[in-house]
């Protein structure tokens, strides 16, 4: 999609309600509702972070960045996901303050080089006890990214066309963090296949998305 017309629709995101667990449901996990429902008492004090779902232009095309994790002792090794990290009291005033923190951390924007415009719905993620705040942000001019090689792999850059597109949306067989491979409900973007709590917050940015490009 050309970046133009993204950008003129893209503002009216701003005031359409949230999807939630409507369109986090679609991409979870099989075990996820389960899980989530056990820990329940758990998940009021779990550890927070902020991710940011950044689009932008590139020869005049829509995209959207995302990064592979490196490969640690952790549940959520070599996987792909939103630039962000976990609040700090210290550094953070809010959770939309840790996500753009650690998106110029992760890959290097300025967060002077784009607008945040919707804060998206929380998600709980039991393997490690986080409540995931997402945001999404928008940059009106083409970024140059550094990687923060401690932590990130890769950076992914996905076209907006290829994350609407249907045809992405698949069923793979993953390893889980309980040593086990299971179905789940995935998209494959430039290659990788993006499952668990990231294709669940990404499934409401193209729910949202759909209402109004």
């Amino acid at each position: 999609m050309l970046f133009n017309s993204f950008l003129e629709s893209v503002v009216k995101i701003k005031h359409l309600e949230l999807f939630g667990e409507d369109s986090h449901v679609k991409m979870s996990p099989p075990y996820r509702l389960d899980m989530a429902e056990q820990m329940k008492e758990k998940s009021r004090t779990a550890r927070r972070a902020g991710v940011m779902a950044l689009f932008y232009p590139k020869a005049s095309q829509t995209m959207l960045v995302l990064i592979l994790r490196k490969t640690y002792k952790g549940v959520h090794s070599a996987q792909v996901g939103f630039p962000g990290g976990k609040y700090e009291d210290s550094d953070d005033s809010d959770l939309m303050r840790t996500a753009i923190r650690e998106t110029e951390e992760e890959i290097g924007v300025d967060p002077l080089d784009y607008k945040v415009l919707k804060t998206m719905s929380p998600l709980y993620i039991p393997p490690s006890n986080f409540m995931v705040h997402p945001f999404l942000g928008v940059s009106e001019k083409e970024l140059t990214f550094v990687k923060q090689d401690e932590e990130v792999e890769k950076i992914i850059e996905v076209k907006l066309a290829d994350f609407l597109n249907d045809s992405n949306t698949i069923t793979a067989t993953v390893p889980t963090s309980f040593n086990v491979d299971l179905e789940v409900p995935a998209f494959v973007l430039n290659g990788h296949v993006v499952w668990g709590a990231t294709a669940m917050m990404l499934g409401e940015v193209k729910d949202l998305l759909k209402q109004v490009l």
